[in-house]
């Protein structure tokens, strides 16, 4: 990949050793940086032990785990700059010409710039005041994790600057642009070392004289600007800022990037340049979020039981049970998508390995292709309902909702989806025996017959086990969402080894795989959250829920606008920007109409919960933009077209409608779970 990035700057030569150094230093930090998941999930599982069998908490382990997680987050920024791998819509994109694609991409790199450069300047007077006062957490430990966290925030975006200006400089092909790329990193970077000398030499000293003159001439150039919010109206304000996300979204902009300018953006227009403290300090309670600690966590273990082969073991000893029921192989791939489902928490993955183990075969046996196609991306999406979901567990952090009781909640409806797929699929192969064959037919024509060896035995009885383990330690209240997590990763390994598939490579792949993966994930979130924060700041939030409850419509037809939103914004939206955007506005909303709902305020925000949760499965299928389409399309044979799957997930995006509108009338499908354990 950097051999790639190097061939670009033939015929611009200009400082290719600097930029490859750029490009080593990213590599090499965001490979390090992901053996840093393994040691926290140590460190995680550590805790549990410590506490049930030596009966001694710690009091460490907390602040540990977020220093490494974070630290991760952070130090991978330029890596996945490098690699290009952060989030963007790109429909639009793609479909502009060469000349255009270049011209969005210059100016989705000079807003970035701009945007990281202005969070990165007062971020670091944040860390440098930290670092005087050793500013510290305050806990039984009482370490400087607020100081540590403010460090490695300002390293991050540093990286992830330097990374984009590299990329700036090899995207023009001309020595003047370049030149002029390379010597505004230089200024850049004189500028926040002034602000180092400055903070350090003194009111009386040089350098303190000439950051205070450049503060107070940016201030009174950033002044000609301001506006008043009052004169404004919040509700113009809010149509210009629903505007510019869209404008900007379509550009296939970073998304974190999108949100991060409008945050930057709105706080210097309407606060100056203090405004810019409100945007780091919500960027820094990022890095304080505990449960999002369990994102990693669940996709090493994913990743780990992908690599491992385990999917090819389900699928075959589902098989086995399958019997002479028509239809059975379908059966079996639902079934192994829902275990899959509730090890995993992640949909893509699931779907990818659905994709190459189950297709293939289904297809070979004669399975009807739609019906085939259909079933497998339908299946693969019910990771995002069934527990563990990261989707469930970042709407949790934006909700305020315990996501103990999310994931409870979604057991029940998750599996209630999965029975209807398999209905579909069974009453259809039984009122057309062409779709598909019995065991026995199957048999007959190949003379195959399954068997698993005894370590294939082994894993499957442990991936059972570690689902037990860790829902059951999450529903019984023994553990957090995060060690319970931490639990599946060590889990996954010890399944990983009993399959004889454990080794340096795969560990080594799988932690760069989950450094990359959650990378993306994080500075989407980071823009989403300073965004947000500062939109309630200036009463964004209040206007859109008084918008919302003068409308008049009830508290059902509420919720039915609400969800018409959602699947209007998941048309052209990643589900995080969603979750982001919307649940800080629509979560107090339901709140506040609990009673109407005949519900407790909390246990309506549950609800509201996994609705939002079905709501964004169906984005996942949903023509023309739909990911799952695009993930099976990824691994599928060739003569598999993408018309031909967005016509075959009709069907089950139908079933999926259904089994929402049954949870929205009929609130205890997803409430008596979780009442029943509280």
């Amino acid at each position: 990949m950097i051999a790639g990035h190097t061939e670009k700057m033939v015929g611009a030569p200009i400082a290719a050793t600097f930029s490859r150094s750029v490009d080593h230093v990213s590599r090499f930090l965001g490979l390090a940086v992901s053996n840093l998941y393994l040691l926290a999930a140590a460190c995680t599982l550590w805790e549990v032990i410590a506490r049930y069998v030596f009966n001694s908490p710690t009091q460490w382990v907390f602040e540990v785990v977020m220093v490494l997680c974070a630290s991760s987050w952070m130090l991978s920024a330029g890596f996945v700059t490098l690699r290009k791998r952060h989030i963007g819509i790109t429909v639009f994109y793609l479909m502009a010409s060469d000349r255009v694609r270049w011209w969005l991409d210059l100016f989705a790199m000079v807003v970035g710039v701009f945007a990281l450069y202005m969070l990165v300047s007062d971020t670091l007077i944040r860390a440098l005041e930290s670092i005087d006062l050793t500013e510290r957490g305050g806990t039984a430990w009482n370490s400087p994790l607020p100081m540590v966290l403010k460090t490695v925030l300002v390293s991050g975006l540093f990286l992830y600057l330097m990374q984009l200006l590299i990329n700036l400089t090899r995207h023009f092909r001309t020595r003047p642009l370049q030149v002029a790329t390379l010597a505004v990193m230089a200024l850049i970077c004189l500028r926040l070392l002034l602000q180092i000398f400055g903070h350090y030499g003194g009111t009386e000293s040089l350098w303190y004289g000439f950051e205070e003159t450049l503060a107070e001439n940016g201030s009174a150039f950033v002044d000609h600007f301001n506006v008043d919010r009052d004169e404004v109206g919040i509700a113009t304000i809010s149509l210009l800022i629903v505007a510019a996300l869209l404008a900007l979204m379509m550009t296939g902009m970073p998304l974190g990037i999108v949100t991060l300018i409008i945050s930057v953006v709105c706080a210097l227009m309407f606060y100056g340049t203090t405004g810019m403290y409100l945007v780091s300090t919500n960027a820094m309670d990022l890095l304080e979020k505990y449960p999002l600690v369990a994102v990693p966590f669940f996709v090493l273990m994913a990743s780990i039981l992908e690599r491992a082969g385990i999917a090819q073991d389900l699928f075959d000893a589902m098989s086995i049970f399958a019997g002479g029921l028509r239809g059975g192989v379908a059966l079996q791939t639902t079934i192994v998508a829902v275990i899959l489902a509730a090890m995993s928490g992640v949909m893509g993955g699931e779907i990818v390995m659905l994709g190459l183990v189950a297709l293939p075969q289904m297809l070979r046996l004669g399975y009807d292709r739609k019906l085939t196609i259909g079933l497998i991306c339908a299946a693969g999406a019910l990771a995002t309902l069934i527990p563990p979901s990261i989707v469930m567990i970042v709407y949790g952090l934006s909700a305020n909702v315990g996501i103990g009781d999310l994931f409870s909640a979604g057991f029940v409806p998750g599996l209630m989806l999965a029975a209807f797929y398999v209905s579909y699929v069974l009453i259809r192969c039984n009122l057309n025996h062409d779709l598909a064959p019995t065991a026995a037919e199957i048999a007959a024509r190949t003379g195959e017959e399954t068997k698993l060896g005894r370590h294939q035995v082994w894993a499957v009885v442990l991936c059972i086990l570690l689902i037990v383990c860790v829902m059951g330690s999450i529903y019984g209240g023994i553990t957090s969402v995060t060690e319970a997590a931490a639990v599946g990763v060590f889990g996954a390994i010890l399944v990983a080894a009993v399959r004889f598939q454990f080794n340096y490579p795969l560990i080594r792949d799988c932690l760069a795989n989950t450094m990359s993966v959650v990378g993306t994930i994080i500075w989407l979130i980071l823009g989403a959250v300073a965004f947000v924060g500062l939109y309630n700041l200036i009463g964004g939030a209040d206007f859109m829920r008084d918008l919302i409850k003068g409308a008049g419509l009830g508290a059902l037809g509420t919720i039915f606008v609400m969800m018409a939103i959602l699947v209007i914004l998941g048309t052209f939206m990643e589900w995080i920007a969603i979750i982001f955007i919307t649940v800080p506005v629509f979560a107090p909303v339901v709140r506040d109409l609990a009673p109407e709902l005949g519900m407790e305020p909390e246990w309506a925000a549950v609800w509201f919960g996994i609705l939002f949760v079905m709501n964004i499965q169906i984005y996942f299928l949903s023509p023309p933009f739909g990911p799952a389409c695009f993930w099976l399309k990824s691994v599928a044979p060739r003569d598999v077209t993408l018309q031909e799957i967005f016509v075959s997930v009709i069907p089950f995006i139908c079933l999926q409608i259904i089994g929402m509108l049954l949870v929205m009338f009929f609130p205890q499908i997803a409430l008596w779970m979780p009442q029943l354990l509280n």
